[in-house]
């Protein structure tokens, strides 16, 4: 069994199991990868990296999703 893993996802911890990809993450909140925009411990992440990225324990997220309107 994987050991879960804590990070704080905008602000609030979360605890999930581990491992976990950040693009998993993105797919367990519901949100298209195409309209969000992620940052991880104060570093922008490029989209091309979602599918490789391994969240780790105690990493910091900061999710913002784009919502179009008019």
């Amino acid at each position: 069994m994987a050991d879960p893993i804590t990070l704080s996802l905008n602000g609030e911890p979360r605890a999930l199991p581990g491992p976990l990809r950040l693009a998993e993450l993105i797919a367990q909140l519901g949100l298209d990868t195409r309209k969000v925009a992620v940052e991880r411990n104060r570093a922008i992440v490029p989209r091309s990296a979602y599918d490789t990225t391994r969240l780790a324990d105690g990493d910091a997220l900061e999710i913002v999703h784009f919502i179009g309107g008019g």
